[in-house]
Parts: C-alpha cells; structure tokens; sequence
C-alpha cells in the first residue's frame, strides 16, 4: 500500500525571509527529496498544512490508516522523517509502537486523525 508524506514548502517557520531566499519548508522538502524516500512512500510538497506556528510540518497518510502530523522539523530532520515515514508504512494500521518511533515524531506529534473508515457516519 501507497503511504504519502506530505511536507509544507511554505512554511517559514517563524522567520522574515529576505527576497528570493528558500523557506524553511523547502529547505526540508529538499533534503527529504536528496536523500530518497522508502519504496511506497511518496514524496509530495504541498503549500500548507495550517500547521504555520509549529515551524515546518510533515503529514503521513494512507488509506484505511491513521494519519499523523508532525511539526517542529527543518532540514535537519530529515533522516529522521524518513525513517518515520518508513515505520509508517510498515504499520499496518499507521500506528507505529512508541519505541519504534523516531524521537522527533514521538515528541512532536500535533494530530493523529482516524482513519475515514473508522469515522462514525454523522447523525441527521
């Protein structure tokens, strides 16, 4: 099964970027994309996560798993994304045992959302 990793290439993370300078985000994006993903995770940048004040942001998902957000990266979390993201997909469910878990993901988790099929349908 396909797991995607969405990174926010427009986050600042709470910097004034001078003209032309790379955000924070991309500068993530890019070190994730340099030092290649796991077979079946996709790599996709995306423009915001609304995640703007934890710093840079990751989203992990596939479907029937859990989804997980994750704030409070740069460019030097990248190693650890990956390996994230690699225990993801190897989770059947997405939900990774807690040791299994890179540091930064354990302690810098801002959602975990249910999978849609575990998602009560709304009352009328």
């Amino acid at each position: 099964m396909n797991v995607t990793l969405h990174v926010c290439i427009t986050c600042r993370a709470g910097q004034t970027l001078a003209e032309g300078e790379a955000a924070p985000g991309a500068l993530l994006h890019a070190a994730i994309a340099e030092a290649g993903v796991p077979d079946g995770v996709n790599l996709v940048p995306v423009e915001c996560l609304s995640a703007c004040s934890q710093g840079c942001s990751v989203a992990l998902s596939a479907p029937g798993r859990w989804s997980y957000v994750y704030g409070r990266l740069s460019a030097a979390n990248a190693a650890d994304v990956i390996a994230g993201s690699a225990a993801y997909a190897a989770a059947a469910d997405g939900i990774v045992p807690w040791r299994s878990r890179p540091e930064i993901f354990r302690k810098q988790s801002l959602a975990r959302i249910p999978p849609l099929s575990a998602v009560p349908e709304a009352a009328e």
